[in-house]
């Protein structure tokens, strides 16, 4: 009787054991994921904000410019750069947001994939 309860009690350590290690695995995985996402946003927001800081320039190269002019037609051509400038930088704009997104989601994937313990010892 006294051998079963400490194979019980040997059994129900070995059993803990490998808890506690699948739970700190567990731990460290999402600590991963949390860091690789944390650099993933500041890059991104690294980018916007000069991508804000672009679109401050090109208005106040507009304002510079209209103020300029000496007829009607070099003020539309102005705003017509402008206007130019501006869609290229909204088609860039979205390719940037498309590529960022996809970047997250393989960071996201890659770490469940091959970061994430599966709990088998």
């Amino acid at each position: 009787m006294a051998s079963q309860t400490r194979e019980t009690a040997a059994s129900a350590g070995v059993g803990a054991e490998s808890f506690l290690k699948l739970g700190r695995e567990q731990t460290e995985a999402t600590l991963k994921i949390q860091k690789d996402m944390l650099e993933a946003y500041e890059e991104a927001s690294r980018a916007w904000l000069a991508r804000v800081q672009s679109e401050v320039e090109l208005w106040t190269q507009l304002a510079a410019k209209v103020t300029t002019t000496r007829s009607i037609p070099e003020a539309l051509s102005a705003y017509q750069e402008s206007v130019a400038q501006r869609m290229q930088m909204a088609a860039e704009d979205g390719k940037r947001l498309s590529d960022d997104c996809r970047d997250m989601m393989a960071k996201i994937s890659s770490s469940l994939t091959k970061g994430w313990p599966t709990g088998s010892t």
